[in-house]
């Protein structure tokens, strides 16, 4: 059963998306809202509090809250210069602030790995001795069969665990044959352009993880240049993006920080569907954000299956395992298995089977909680 204030939350959101709260309508007072749903104030708060974090609502000195999210407009923008400033370090960043982090002039793939010396990177990998513990615990159980190669999507028994963890963690469902398994993100980048062809035109933000254009170009991509406001990619440049596929992060994207708000995530969607382009969602680090409920992604809002989602265990786990996963919709998923059907995955059986077990037995989940607590104890922020 959802808790209250979950409960108020979708109800607020849902009255905000569908324009019965409109942009700039000012919400009830915390206690009013409390009277109105018959719960307490501080329930009301932390409702809001998850409303502003995901750019709903937003907060006004002894005024109130009022609604930002616009459903079928645009709101008022301005391009940002980059990079941002040094002292806006990712250990001052929460979810509804747009910072930088440390190391963001950083060109090299390494960066993305050790974006910032504040995070305490190497005390928020997956903890070793389990880790080490799933490995025997894997080789004890399967045996020799570990030397065997998995199908070009990798192991099924990854495929179920990674299907069931974003059901139960992030609402996002989706079926094993739409899930492939690769070696790191950058592996999946360079399958996506195959997928589509040479030729091709990709939009992809700037400034952004400078390894993603690299790989688009090594496989004959042309690539389009988007500008990255506060608020995510200018509205001016979606709109004149006629691009086959848009390659976007919108929670922190690397190296600038910025996290697309709810109104801009929904313009994304629009924009795609407009010009009938795929989305590739680059979801790398959003298991970490600090707010009490995970961001949503597109691949889970959008009405048209044409968000290609792509995570990565090299992040939530430890840099050396080069191991991410990618969501296709239904027609991309029949033409990558008409190519790269009869190819094995080109992870490691072992590593494949490893994952699984820290994913099914709940440790990759208490691990990421573990971080979560962690960064907001060390923020003051609240649970």
């Amino acid at each position: 059963m959802k808790k209250k204030y979950a409960l108020i939350y979708e109800n607020l959101r849902a009255n905000i998306t569908d324009g019965t709260i409109k942009y700039g309508e000012k919400l009830p007072s915390k206690r009013a809202a409390a009277d109105s749903f018959d719960a307490s104030v501080i329930t009301v708060e932390h409702a809001y509090e998850l409303l502003e974090s995901e750019g709903y609502i937003e907060s006004r000195p002894r005024r109130g809250y009022f609604a930002r999210y616009v459903a079928d407009g645009i709101l008022a923008e301005k391009e940002s210069d980059f990079p941002f400033p040094e002292e806006f370090a990712i250990e001052n960043q929460t979810d509804g602030n747009n910072a930088t982090a440390k190391g963001t002039n950083a060109k090299d793939a390494n960066a993305k790995d050790a974006n910032a010396k504040g995070t305490n990177a190497k005390k928020e990998r997956f903890p070793f001795g389990v880790y080490a513990s799933a490995v025997r615990a894997v080789l004890n159980d399967l045996g020799d069969k570990i030397t065997e190669k998995t199908n070009g999507s990798g192991a099924p028994a990854l495929k179920s665990a990674i299907k069931n963890y974003l059901k139960t963690s992030r609402d996002v469902h989706a079926d094993e044959n739409r899930i492939i398994i690769g070696a790191g993100a950058e592996y999946l980048y360079g399958v996506i352009a195959k997928l589509f062809g040479a030729g091709e035109t990709f939009a992809i933000e700037t400034p952004s993880y400078g390894i993603i254009e690299k790989i688009y170009s090594l496989n004959g991509v042309k690539t389009k240049k988007l500008r990255l406001g506060t608020d995510g990619v200018l509205s001016e440049d979606l709109a004149a993006c006629r691009a086959k596929v848009i390659h976007v992060t919108p929670y922190r994207s690397f190296p600038t920080g910025v996290t697309a708000s709810a109104s801009k995530r929904a313009e994304y969607l629009r924009a795609a569907k407009k010009i009938g382009a795929y989305i590739v969602e680059d979801d790398y680090e959003s298991e970490f954000s600090l707010s009490a409920k995970l961001t949503e992604t597109l691949f889970k809002n959008t009405p048209d299956d044409n968000v290609i989602y792509i995570n990565t265990f090299s992040k939530s786990v430890f840099p050396s395992l080069r191991l991410a996963y990618m969501i296709l919709p239904e027609k991309l998923a029949a033409k990558y298995y008409e190519k790269f059907g009869d190819f094995s995955c080109p992870v490691p059986t072992l590593e494949q089977y490893v994952a699984a077990k820290i994913i099914s037995d709940g440790s990759f989940a208490r691990h990421v909680n573990r971080v979560r607590r962690t960064r907001k104890k060390d923020l003051k922020i609240n649970p």
